[in-house]
């Protein structure tokens, strides 16, 4: 079954040492990581990463230009032409006047691609929970105003973006409602949240149960940088109830990318806080580059590799051809058990944690 249709028109297999070559990516036949293996999500088969596209349209945050576009398409067709197919995005993603954008950047994308591979591509994009979305039907409509700005006739995963129940539990219950409608309405073919803590989880699992409808994922920041109890109880809950967990920061915002330090940071918001955390992940930082080494790899796709092996879908950001070519370079291999113990205890050495998101609910 088709994943997307447009208007008007288990675990992948194990290869050890597998590196970046020096041709580009876009060239390459055979697939050298592997991610046409796919995983499941619901009634969805997604490849064992995805792209996120948070940085498409902000500018705030990542300085976002529309000159930008026409590298953000070849990221895209290279993304797809290599087995990637599941993209993440939101329609809150871009700021002021570019609201909206990733959405409509991603459309576009998809129309403009050419190739079999079009009809696999599954798009999950979140909902926010606007206090002015107060019930079901409006939660509804915001679902086909991403299907108008994608030109697409069916949405993936369709997700709510956060909870509610920490500052307005009534409207808590009508988004749920809303996530219902939309699913009987075939509007997504899969159901998922965001930022949901445990307890929040269980309800909205029972809850959808009850209405006959799957929970299929659930979206956490989930990194080297913030792995903690929650995470993990997280992560035991999705096991047992069958919903797939999803990772986003897998790179702690680049923190863990090993290209910036105290004295070299990034631009923006990020620096401020990357000022604040970097220097206590000396421990942290320096395993990764231990086993990057060791492995061929680099920083990235170690920290990325990591997600993967705890049984995770993460989804890095991706702005630049370089990133995609890199990212790439996580799949088609797996750390050790040896090498996940060390990375986890260097984790727990280093002293600063990444700031969790404001959303988050327990």
């Amino acid at each position: 079954m088709a994943c997307l249709t447009l208007k008007a028109t288990s675990y992948f297999t194990s290869s050890s040492e597998t590196s970046i070559p020096s041709l580009p990516f876009k060239i390459l036949k055979l697939p050298a990581f592997w991610p046409w293996q796919k995983l499941k999500v619901g009634p969805l088969s997604v490849s064992p990463m995805g792209f996120g596209t948070w940085a498409w349209g902000n500018q705030l945050l990542w300085g976002y230009q529309e000159s930008m576009d026409s590298e953000l398409q070849q990221v895209f067709n290279l993304a797809v032409d290599n087995g990637i197919n599941l993209f993440d995005t939101a329609d809150s993603y871009g700021t002021g006047r570019l609201n909206g954008k990733s959405e409509k950047l991603l459309g576009k994308f998809i129309r403009e691609f050419q190739g079999q591979r079009r009809k696999d591509i599954v798009i999950a994009t979140k909902f926010a929970a606007y206090p002015w979305r107060l019930t079901p039907g409006q939660f509804v409509n915001a679902c086909n105003a991403s299907l108008d700005r994608m030109q697409i006739e069916q949405i993936g995963i369709g997700q709510l973006h956060w909870s509610t129940a920490n500052y307005a539990p009534l409207q808590e219950r009508a988004l749920w409602d809303g996530l219902v409608a939309m699913y009987d309405k075939g509007l997504v073919q899969a159901v998922g949240v965001s930022n949901y803590g445990p307890k929040q989880l269980l309800k909205i699992y029972e809850y959808l149960k009850a209405r006959g409808v799957p929970l299929c994922s659930a979206q956490v920041q989930f990194s080297l940088l913030s792995v903690g109890e929650d995470q993990l109880e997280i992560k035991n809950i999705c096991d047992s109830l069958g919903i797939r967990m999803i990772a986003y920061s897998p790179l702690g915002l680049g923190m863990l990318t090993g290209k910036y330090s105290p004295s070299n940071l990034p631009s923006g918001p990020r620096g401020f806080l990357f000022k604040q955390i970097l220097p206590g992940l000396q421990p942290l930082l320096g395993s990764l580059k231990e086993i990057a080494q060791k492995r061929k790899k680099t920083v990235p796709q170690v920290a990325i590799n990591w997600c993967i092996s705890k049984g995770t879908i993460p989804i890095p950001g991706v702005k630049t051809v370089k990133q995609v070519e890199e990212n790439l370079g996580a799949l088609g291999w797996r750390l050790s058990s040896q090498e996940l113990l060390q990375l986890e205890i260097a984790a727990r050495e280093s002293p600063q944690k990444m700031i969790q998101n404001i959303f988050q609910t327990e």
